[in-house]
C-alpha cells in the first residue's frame, strides 16, 4: 500500500514539473524577437536605437553646423549650401564610427566598410529630414550665423530629424542591421547591445 502511494506521489509531482517541451518552448519565446530585452524587435532595441541615433547625431551636427557657416558666411546659395552640408555631415558620421571600429582593433579597410554598412541610411535620413525642416523655415538659410533665427531653426532640424532617425535605427538593429554591426567589432559593447544575429557583418 506504501510503495503504490508513493509511486503516484511520484507521478503526481512530476506532472506539476516544467516539461522539456515546455522549457524549450518558454526559451523560444525568451529569444531574440520575442520580448527579450536585449533581443532585435524588443523594447531594448529602442535603447540601442536611441543610442545609435545620438551618434549619429553627433557627427552630423559637426558636419551640418560646419557647412551652414561655411555657406552662409561665403554667402553660397541655399542649394550649395545644402549639399556642403550634406557632404561633410557623411564625412564626420563616417569618421566616427570609423574611430570607434578602428579602437577594436579592426583595419582601416575594414573599418571602412562597416562604417558605411551601419551609418549610410540612418545619416541620409536624419539628412534629409534635417535639411528639408531648415529651407523650409522662412529666412533660416539667409539669416546668417549670427542671427538667432538661424541657430534656432538649426537646432529644431536637428531635434525632428533625431525623432524620424530613431524607429529607422530600430528597424535596422532589430534585423542585425546599422549599428548592430558595429556592436559585432566593438568590444566594449554591453551584452545586450551585442545580442542578435549580424546579417549585415561585413567580410574582409
Amino acid at each position: 500500500m506504501d510503495a503504490r502511494d508513493n509511486a503516484a506521489e511520484e507521478r503526481t509531482a512530476g506532472s506539476d514539473g516544467p516539461s522539456p517541451a515546455s522549457g524549450a518552448g518558454e526559451a523560444a519565446t525568451a529569444g531574440p524577437g520575442n520580448g527579450g530585452d536585449a533581443g532585435p524587435g524588443s523594447g531594448g532595441s529602442w535603447t540601442l536605437a536611441v543610442r545609435a541615433t545620438l551618434h549619429c547625431l553627433t557627427g552630423c551636427a559637426i558636419g551640418e553646423v560646419l557647412g551652414m557657416i561655411i555657406g552662409t558666411a561665403f554667402g553660397l546659395p541655399a542649394a550649395a549650401t545644402v549639399a556642403l552640408s550634406v557632404v561633410l555631415a557623411f564625412c564626420f558620421g563616417y569618421a566616427l564610427t570609423v574611430g570607434v571600429v578602428r579602437r577594436a582593433g579592426v583595419p582601416l579597410r575594414q573599418a571602412i566598410r562597416v562604417a558605411l554598412a551601419a551609418d549610410t541610411l540612418s545619416i541620409a535620413v536624419m539628412e534629409l529630414v534635417d535639411n528639408v525642416v531648415m529651407v523650409l523655415v522662412p529666412g533660416a538659410m539667409d539669416a546668417g550665423a549670427t542671427r538667432g533665427l538661424f541657430w534656432g531653426a538649426l537646432a529644431g532640424s536637428l531635434a525632428v530629424a533625431f525623432v524620424c532617425t530613431v524607429p529607422v535605427n530600430r528597424w535596422l538593429i532589430g534585423r542585425g542591421l546599422g549599428h548592430a554591426v558595429v556592436h559585432a567589432h566593438h568590444p566594449a559593447a554591453g551584452a545586450a547591445e551585442a545580442a542578435g544575429p549580424v546579417r549585415g557583418g561585413v567580410r574582409r
